[in-house]
């Protein structure tokens, strides 16, 4: 061996040492370039196995939260991670806002928690004494109740907490008295209106909230028995247009035009009858031959044109133009089968999550993180 080769060992071996030693905390800034393996090209790539909420900020940061990982910063340059050692509430983060201060929220599957640009912060202002206090203010924040599933000793009943850049007042929603158990009523998720309207998703009702009174989307009130299945709401969404988009785990999608439901999903015939389906007998429009179906529905985001997006467990992602339904799935890049979120950033680009966090650039999705 010639001295050349020698020295070269000995750097390699100098190399192995030291680069473990300086992985292995929690939190610190992961950059690109050691993220990506420039001997074999590859991208850089998250540490999170599942992503389920995205934002980018106001000074051009993305968020990236996942499903009992913790919370990651992308600077452009690196990557910053956040768990529970740090002070988070939960490391599952089901939704991510920024206030008009510029402090970032991330909502867990337990409690609120926030980063002020220098730490992790854990909210103290809150307020249980006006739960009937409604009201709609600019700018407010909405999040669910702090219980994995329903609500805590403190919140007493389920609804959820508004942040009006001063304090979390929590808001208990007007579950009717004959309905179904309380812990039915846990909240799924929380989208804005065109007109300010807000509407919240529980497992079994949708409570639309427009600052004067409310509207409640239930089984009952859609006419859905055992034969059509139940509600069990992920996700809503109301659109440009002002149409309600309410995506269930069982019986897909329902589009409430403001005068009447319908059960999209079995009238673009891709329902199915199955564990989740919802339902104990199979329908007009059920999917039987293993093809793609819209009947375990996540997420629902709009696009900058107007394309209405739906992502699936196991079905990757649809998307519907006002006339036709595309599936994409690996073919088109998206590699994960499960979409847990839709994000559309700053810039009107098209973002979603699950098994990695892909773009999309007009035609296919391109893996990011």
């Amino acid at each position: 061996m010639t001295c050349g080769q020698v020295r070269g060992a000995l750097a390699a071996v100098v190399m192995l040492v030291l680069v473990p030693a300086t992985s292995c905390t929690t939190k610190r800034d992961v950059t690109t370039s050691e993220l990506n393996d420039s001997a074999i090209g590859a991208p850089a790539r998250l540490r999170f196995e599942t992503v389920r909420s995205i934002l980018e900020d106001s000074k051009g940061n993305y968020w990236f939260g996942s499903w009992n990982e913790g919370v990651c910063r992308f600077d452009g340059k690196s990557l910053t991670y956040f768990t529970m050692e740090d002070g988070l509430s939960d490391n599952q983060i089901r939704s991510i806002h920024e206030d008009r201060n510029g402090v970032v929220w991330f909502e867990g599957g337990f409690g609120i928690s926030g980063f002020d640009g220098e730490r992790i912060i854990t909210p103290t202002n809150r307020n249980y004494t006006s739960k009937d206090d409604w009201q709609l203010g600019t700018g407010d924040l909405w999040f669910k109740e702090d219980g994995g599933v329903g609500a805590t000793e403190l919140e007493a009943q389920p609804g959820v907490y508004r942040y009006d850049g001063k304090t979390f007042t929590y808001l208990a929603y007007p579950v009717p008295a004959d309905r179904a158990p309380l812990s039915a009523y846990a909240t799924t998720g929380i989208a804005k209106g065109k007109s300010g309207r807000l509407w919240f998703a529980t497992y079994t009702a949708v409570f639309g909230y427009d600052g004067e009174s409310f509207t409640i989307i239930d089984d009952k009130s859609l006419g859905l028995n055992e034969g059509t299945g139940w509600l069990h709401v992920r996700c809503v969404l109301e659109d440009s247009k002002g149409k309600l988009w309410i995506g269930n785990n069982g019986v897909g999608v329902i589009l409430h035009d403001g005068h009447a439901a319908t059960q999209f999903t079995q009238e673009k015939g891709l329902g199915k009858l199955g564990p989740h389906g919802g339902r104990a007998m199979p329908q007009p429009g059920d999917v039987t031959d293993g093809s793609p179906s819209l009947h375990r529905v996540f997420s629902i985001g709009e696009d900058r044109v107007g394309n209405i997006w739906f992502g699936t467990v196991e079905h990757g992602a649809w998307r519907y133009d006002g006339k036709s339904l595309r599936n994409y799935t690996a073919e088109d890049g998206l590699t994960s089968k499960d979409i847990m979120g839709i994000y559309t950033d700053r810039h009107g680009d098209l973002w979603l999550a699950g098994n990695g966090v892909f773009k999309f650039n007009g035609a296919s999705f391109d893996r990011i993180h």
